[in-house]
């Protein structure tokens, strides 16, 4: 039976896909953002966002621990540093998966996953407009603007035999 074995194996051994995810993980910590798999993309998403949270309190213990899934103290040092900095506030989902389409060889489904604070283009359109579907509001603001015209067109044509009066009174002069 398989009861609680959800995760997807990707086709590998329990070895080479440990590897697999720790060369994947060093890759996005390094490059803040690379270009794979959906299914690949799911599994790393799993395998880096703890070692993200547990990077984010600075101690000879979590460094140790989150090195032993890494291997590298290159990207130790940077995740520490520069990505434990910039997502300290933040309660989790540190990474971003952005669906590209197929890949023309095999049709396999490609996306980019990313580091969420790091993209800075992303880092803009974060305020959204609320927009409302109601039609509720639609036709009072078109009832309202044929209200309005009127009323511009009437203090236009008060403001325009004023100007003229001064202009004649000083010809008469």
């Amino acid at each position: 039976m398989r009861h609680n074995k959800k995760f997807n194996h990707l086709g590998r051994t329990a070895s080479h896909r440990s590897s697999m995810l720790a060369n994947m993980a060093i890759s996005l910590i390094m490059h803040k953002r690379i270009t794979t798999t959906v299914a690949k993309a799911k599994a790393l998403k799993k395998y880096v966002e703890p070692l993200i949270t547990k990077a984010k309190e600075d101690s000879t213990n979590s460094r140790r621990v989150v090195f032993s899934y890494l291997q590298n103290k290159e990207v130790i040092k940077e995740l520490f540093g520069e990505v434990s900095a910039k997502v300290g506030d933040r309660p989790g989902g540190y990474t971003r998966i952005i669906k590209l389409g197929t890949r023309q060889g095999d049709a396999a489904q490609v996306c980019f996953i990313e580091l969420v604070d790091f993209d800075p283009e992303m880092a803009k359109d974060t305020k959204k407009k609320s927009t409302r579907r109601s039609r509720k509001s639609a036709p009072k603001a078109e009832a309202a603007a044929p209200a309005e015209a009127p009323a511009k067109e009437e203090a236009k044509a008060e403001e325009a035999p004023a100007a003229e009066a001064p202009a004649e009174e000083a010809k008469a002069e």
